[in-house]
């Protein structure tokens, strides 16, 4: 047990090596930035609701695809456990920040910034779930290309179907666990129908595919260019997908 500890660290610490400063910071500001943004919603109808992180959620899963890609699926998923531990960090300040009294009234940015403790719990449990089933279904359906492994069609085959599937199960965890869990007990028994979740998780989830589709011709580009550089060296040729 402690060799397989040792080795897990060793191959953790090789990855961040190997992986370019960029995408790493790229990805954790999203993650952060979602949790944000998710405060307000943006639009709302009795069959869907939009919330702010729609605009950069985008962002992590393209970076998931390409880190997919290049460095394995555990490496994308190293990477996503690191961006979540981040944003519990950021989290913890920001609640630390707006429970410090002070003379002028700050109730509202307190509340944003304060955040509620199981919409917390329920992101981060959703992002997680997500995040495993992005980078291991993604390079499921890439093994399906043995032809061409490497083209545009095995890239963007990979990247919609494993995004358009984690968005809908990362959308539906997050409801359930909040709107059909939690909010019920600390909501004054506030509540969504499992078929409100379903089609809120559905609907929000085919928005978000479209902005991967939109965006996807960017991380493609990225992508060749790390092949052309070489970028990840031993790592890539040991762990890609």
């Amino acid at each position: 047990m402690n060799q397989r500890l040792k080795d897990g660290w060793q191959d953790t610490k090789r990855l961040f090596r190997s992986m370019p400063c960029v995408i790493t910071a790229l990805f954790t500001i999203s993650v952060v930035t979602m949790n944000l943004l998710a405060n307000k919603t943006i639009y709302q109808s009795d069959i869907i609701a939009v919330d702010g992180g729609i605009l950069v959620s985008w962002l992590s899963f393209l970076c998931m695809d390409i880190v997919t890609k290049r460095f394995g699926p555990k490496g994308a998923t190293k990477l996503s456990v690191f961006a979540m531990c981040v944003n519990l960090f950021v989290c913890l300040i920001f609640y630390i920040v707006s429970a410090i009294p002070t003379k002028e009234d700050y109730t509202a940015f307190n509340t944003i910034i304060g955040g509620t403790w199981f919409i917390l719990l329920s992101s981060t449990v959703a992002f997680l779930t997500s995040a495993l089933i992005n980078n291991f279904l993604n390079r499921s359906i890439g093994r399906l290309f043995k032809n061409n492994p490497n083209g545009k069609l095995a890239y963007v085959t990979r990247s919609y179907v494993s995004t358009f599937v984690a968005q809908f199960a990362d959308n539906f965890v997050f409801a359930a666990l909040t709107f059909m869990v939690f909010a019920p007990i600390f909501w004054d028994g506030f509540s969504w129908t499992p078929l409100q979740c379903f089609t809120c998780s559905l609907l929000g989830a085919g928005l978000e595919l479209l902005m991967e589709v939109v965006f996807s011709p960017i991380g493609y580009f990225v992508l060749r260019q790390w092949e052309k550089d070489g970028v990840g060296g031993d790592y890539y040729r040991e762990n890609a997908a």
